[in-house]
């Protein structure tokens, strides 16, 4: 016998585990119910503030974890860096906020959540994102991808940063095959593997292969942190094509 889950063909946990981290007992139990209303999702948990979920995370170790960002205590960005920073720990964290803010959106991103949802969104759309997650896909939107872009070309064009020289790539992109470089300058533009797949006369399949591959030689987790490392470390630069 094995003990490893069983998963359906696209990839995804027979059962998806799902921890609820809200500081509002009616959120909570909204959650729940949409949730637990989809055959194959499971709430295992739920924690009232960020400490909580860590504690929670590491005793229940589920999937998907839905992350509220304003909590008293220890708030979801920090919760979610270290959940995400604990190899102990492998669950994916979508971040849920009633904030339509970018300052949220980016320190999200930065802080290692697999996704970003309002919560004002659909019930279907939630269901979406936590299956999204705990296939080990990451939940990123072309609008939420453009956003960060814009965040980071305002930025590298600050007064107070643009006379600071980019600083070198790290070595480890320097293992990147001419091919798996192509990809991933295009995927940190914020384009989808089917459009990456045109751009370079490529199937979607081998696209998909060669971003896992970037992703894995960079010890990324997925295709949000590769956008984020992209500008961070000047791969690209915003708002232009990428450089050959």
């Amino acid at each position: 016998m094995t003990d490893l889950p069983i998963s359906d063909p696209t990839g995804t946990p027979a059962t998806i585990r799902v921890l609820l981290v809200d500081d509002q007992a009616l959120v909570r139990a909204g959650f729940r119910i949409i949730l637990e209303s989809e055959p194959g999702i499971v709430v295992v948990g739920e924690a009232v503030d960020g400490a909580a979920a860590i504690q929670q995370a590491a005793a229940l170790q589920p999937d998907v974890i839905c992350m509220d960002v304003q909590m008293p205590g220890m708030d979801g960005l920090t919760a979610t860096r270290a959940i995400v920073a604990d190899p102990g720990m492998q669950a994916a964290v979508l971040v849920l906020t009633t904030f339509d803010r970018e300052d949220y959106l980016f320190s999200a991103l930065q802080h290692g959540a697999s996704g970003f949802l309002l919560k004002n969104s659909t019930p279907e759309a939630l269901v979406e994102a936590v299956q999204v997650l705990a296939r080990g896909d990451a939940l990123l939107a072309p609008e939420i991808t453009r956003r960060v872009i814009e965040r980071f070309a305002r930025d590298s064009t600050a007064p107070t940063t643009a006379a600071r020289p980019p600083a070198a790539p790290p070595a480890a992109v320097g293992d990147l095959t001419d091919r798996e470089r192509e990809v991933f300058e295009l995927l940190a533009l914020g384009l989808a593997n089917a459009e990456i797949a045109g751009q370079l006369y490529l199937g979607e399949a081998t696209v998909k292969t060669h971003v896992s591959k970037v992703l894995q030689k960079l010890d990324l987790r997925d295709r949000i942190q590769a956008v984020v490392y992209a500008y961070e470390h000047a791969i690209v630069v915003p708002g232009n094509r990428p450089q050959r």
